[in-house]
């Protein structure tokens, strides 16, 4: 049985379960909006109020005391900066569960938490503060009729006489005769335009040739240039002996 349990164990150790809840506080300040389940939603709408109401009255304690609980500086900067300037003059409830339906994996029961000022589609237009009205020192109501006033007949009433001159009236002006306005005249009928049609000029066409069949062509036979045959002659110079014999004896008579 369930009697006396106030805490949501989650099935979770206690440090465990104080990061989670700690984790989750940081991405609902952030994003103003996340995605889980149906029992730690709740659990985390346990946990995050009190650390938004501490959030109102800036103060260096207080500062100290969301962050022990939110364990990062930038929640808490966004949470002293943005979300306390929206939530400051609701009295509780920040925030807001929607459920989601069921997961699919598990079957487990889905929600939605928000900040309740940041839903710009609920709170579109902002309902009139109405003042309390309490019961104590108001004046009975006036149910008696209102006493007729009683007239001194014999008292004459005093005449009022006017004291503006007469003034007499301006001569009348006859008004100018109005001039009939001229007839309108009838707008001649448009008259539809035929759309001309250009004639395209019939090209004739050129008669066809039959092709003239290709005469193989006669393979062209170089020339050859015979050239006769010119007998080589040697042209060494004949030396006479007897000419070589007497310079040879000229030299040994020397």
């Amino acid at each position: 049985m369930r009697h006396g349990k106030k805490v949501n164990h989650l099935s979770r150790q206690a440090g465990h379960r104080k990061s989670m809840l700690s984790n989750m506080a940081c991405s609902l300040i952030e994003h103003k909006r996340i995605t889980t389940t149906v029992a730690k939603a709740k659990a985390l709408k346990q946990y995050v109020e009190p650390i938004v109401t501490r959030s109102k009255e800036d103060t260096t304690h207080n500062r100290r005391i969301a962050f022990s609980y939110l364990r990062s500086k930038y929640a808490v900067t966004e949470l002293f900066r943005d979300v306390s300037a929206k939530v400051a003059d609701r009295p509780g409830g920040y925030t807001r569960i929607i459920k989601l339906g069921n997961r699919l994996g598990d079957n487990a029961d889905m929600a939605m938490i928000e900040l309740v000022d940041f839903n710009e589609l609920y709170n579109g237009g902002k309902k009139e503060v109405k003042k309390a009205k309490s019961r104590r020192g108001s004046k009975p109501k006036n149910t008696e009729a209102p006493k007729a006033e009683v007239v001194n007949p014999s008292v004459d009433e005093t005449h009022v006489v006017d004291e503006t001159p007469f003034v007499d009236e301006a001569p009348f002006v006859e008004e100018t005769p109005v001039v009939e306005e001229t007839p309108v005249v009838e707008e001649t009928p448009v008259v539809e335009e035929t759309p001309v049609v250009y004639e395209v000029p019939v090209v004739e066409e050129t008669p066809v040739v039959d092709e003239v069949p290709v005469v193989d062509e006669v393979p062209v036979v170089d020339e050859v240039l015979v050239v006769d045959e010119v007998p080589v002659v040697d042209e060494t110079p004949v030396v006479d002996e007897t000419s070589i014999a007497d310079d040879e004896s000229s030299e040994t008579k020397e």
